[in-house]
């Protein structure tokens, strides 16, 4: 079991459906009660999408991860799972992806094929083994799970509700990658994969680290323009921006050297609030405040 779920990564899966939920709960019709079979239906699907295309992308890169001392215990290189028992498991859970998403609309069918192609095709095949900038593009299919909850009510996804919360995650995950790529240089220049400090530079890399931080944070405090904002908004939205901006700054000033974990935590718990803020202002306007 602890090698089925370190091949489905299941704690970036738990993510994944947190993202999800946010998604659906921001595109349910105001004063409608929760369809919670269409909900359980939808995570589902955005399960088995996710976790298959995790086990997919171990079983595409496990000579890498035997080269790199930080993935060298993953299932595939240790001898737990077999590259055979990967693919079935990766390739059996997209089609169930298939058939569970089917259950909701051929949109979520769409959004989860189309996000396993992005993740397993461009990304881990091109993207990320050629560019040293892969972080980027190989963005947008992270983002995608929000995208797939909240297809779960609807097929028209351009909302400006959807576009901050697609953004917010798209911008998020450069911070998060080069953090970690900064920090584990050693295994990825080991795994020859060109990340940017490599490619770049530590100085360099916490430059554009520090361009994505102000256009995520900005984006963050600028939500009252792209969806519901009140209370969770100004006590809790605002302080966590502000508080991400120190972190950041004091671990520019310690050089990458210190200071990573802590501005990679707050980063990635930052990540939720924005996500999860407006659906929680969204309830608040809705049911409790009068007249609204």
């Amino acid at each position: 079991m602890k090698s089925f779920l370190n091949l489905t990564k299941s704690g970036i899966v738990c993510f994944v459906l947190i993202s999800g939920l946010a998604g659906f709960a921001l595109s349910m019709p105001p004063h409608e009660p929760w369809d919670f079979a269409r909900l359980t239906w939808t995570l589902l699907a955005l399960y088995f999408f996710s976790a298959g295309s995790f086990a997919i992308n171990q079983a595409q890169e496990w000579q890498i991860d035997k080269e790199m001392p930080r993935t060298v215990n993953r299932p595939i290189p240790s001898g737990k799972v077999s590259l055979a028992q990967a693919w079935a498991v990766g390739v059996g859970f997209v089609v169930l992806g298939v058939l569970t998403g089917s259950m909701v609309s051929p949109l979520i069918i769409l959004l989860g094929l189309l996000t396993v192609v992005l993740y397993n095709g461009l990304y881990t095949l091109y993207w990320k083994r050629h560019l040293a900038f892969g972080a980027v593009p190989g963005a947008i299919p992270g983002a995608m799970p929000v995208v797939i909850g909240y297809a779960g009510n609807t097929s028209n996804l351009f909302q400006a509700d959807l576009i901050y919360a697609f953004l917010i995650m798209f911008l998020w995950q450069m911070p998060h990658f080069w953090t970690l790529a900064i920090r584990f240089k050693d295994d990825y220049s080991k795994g020859g994969i060109p990340v940017l400090p490599l490619i770049l530079g530590t100085g360099r890399t916490l430059v554009h680290i520090g361009i994505y931080m102000v256009a995520y944070v900005t984006l963050a405090i600028a939500s009252p323009w792209f969806t519901s904002t009140y209370w969770v908004y100004l006590f809790v939205v605002v302080p966590f921006a502000l508080k991400v901006l120190y972190e950041f700054y004091r671990y520019y000033k310690a050089g990458a050297e210190k200071r990573w974990l802590p501005f990679f935590l707050w980063t990635n718990f930052s990540v939720l609030v924005f996500l999860i803020a407006p659906v929680l202002d969204r309830w608040y306007r809705l049911y409790i405040t009068p007249g609204s």
